[in-house]
């Protein structure tokens, strides 16, 4: 009987009504791309109960796989005889229940994105919240603009210092070999060793800088991000339940009908409100974002034009004080390599 079952069930199809039919849409290279964002959440085939009754059976019959791991405690000796094979099928008709409602929730999720393409359903829009996300992603891409040039910056810089640290080195070789010119090699040396100095000071403010734009562009704001990707595919799947349930509404209203509209409506529910709690959470993250930007920017903005201006001034107290007041701490010499600038 069970085999029977199992075989009804393997072989049972999703009903597509004629709303559904895409035959007729015209190609669009875009369409791939949108079907790979709708199938990246697809059900987790492990987190699984045991089913000791048909497809479909009745809601006693599903027994936790938590209970059955302790059995001997808290199932009967009835429910304990259950044999390998039975407990077998039980998961498999389990893991097509599961795949099945998958397969249901992705194709209404696919029709409604065609359907959008195509001009024939309407999208819930909240023009205030998009607005703030089309800013969010437009400063992601002009900081990670300035992170790429500050990064070039302390690149070359770092190649700079390198440069003068062996020049000062070779002058001061001269100046011991060269009894005639040994003052002039002599101060030259002491003068690239100062700038050398003075350079790895700046580069230490500099890398300060170019870690927090790093981990402000790259967590901070991608967090965000990947908060309202799920905002978004949360949009998709409650549209799409919308307007299955619209057009049942639209059907005829025998006990067949009713009792679908009265499933489309518990599902429209919950899509609803796993729609608004996404909502919520984007604007609370998008309004926490902008108060710590705020705040990181105004300390980093401030540490990169004090350095750079004391350095190329010449103000060697002024910028130790600016990594003073920064809490920036150099790593001492003899230190691995390099000793002052982080991993990129």
């Amino acid at each position: 009987m069970t085999e029977s079952i199992m075989s009804k069930a393997a072989t049972m199809e999703i009903p597509i009504n004629s709303n559904g039919d895409t035959g007729t849409l015209p190609e669009d290279d875009g369409l791939e791309q949108d079907l790979q964002q709708v199938m990246v959440s697809g059900p987790n085939l492990n987190e699984t109960s045991i089913v000791s009754g048909g497809y479909g059976g009745a809601a006693e019959g599903i027994i936790p796989t938590s209970s059955v791991k302790g059995s001997n405690m808290h199932h009967s000796s009835s429910s304990s005889s259950l044999t390998p094979d039975e407990m077998s099928r039980g998961v498999a008709v389990e893991k097509l229940e599961t795949v099945k409602k998958w397969g249901l929730n992705t194709y209404k999720c696919t029709k409604q994105m065609l359907s959008e393409r195509f001009g024939r359903a309407s999208r819930t829009v909240d023009l205030e919240l998009e607005a703030q996300i089309e800013v969010l992603r437009d400063t992601k891409r002009k900081y990670e603009n300035v992170l790429r040039l500050a990064r070039a910056l302390t690149n070359h810089f770092y190649n700079m210092v390198q440069t003068q640290h062996a020049l000062g080195d070779t002058f001061a070789d001269l100046s011991q070999k060269s009894p005639e010119l040994r003052d002039e090699f002599g101060y030259n040396a002491e003068t690239q060793k100062l700038l050398c100095k003075n350079g790895e000071t700046l580069l230490g403010a500099v890398n300060f800088f170019v870690s927090s734009i790093n981990t402000l562009v790259n967590k901070t704001m991608e967090d965000t991000l990947m908060t309202i990707k799920m905002f978004e595919s949360a949009r998709l799947e409650f549209d799409a339940y919308r307007s299955d349930l619209e057009e049942l509404s639209l059907g005829p209203r025998d006990a067949v009908a009713m009792a679908r509209i009265d499933d489309a409506q518990q599902e429209y529910q919950v899509q609803k409100d796993k729609y608004e709690r996404l909502r919520s959470d984007v604007i609370i993250k998008l309004k926490f974002l902008e108060e710590n930007k705020v705040k990181v920017m105004h300390k980093q903005l401030l540490l990169f034009h004090n350095a750079i201006s004391a350095y190329f001034a010449g103000n060697q107290q002024q910028l130790e004080q600016t990594l003073k007041q920064f809490n920036i701490k150099l790593r001492p010499p003899g230190a691995d390599k390099p000793s002052w600038l982080e991993e990129q």
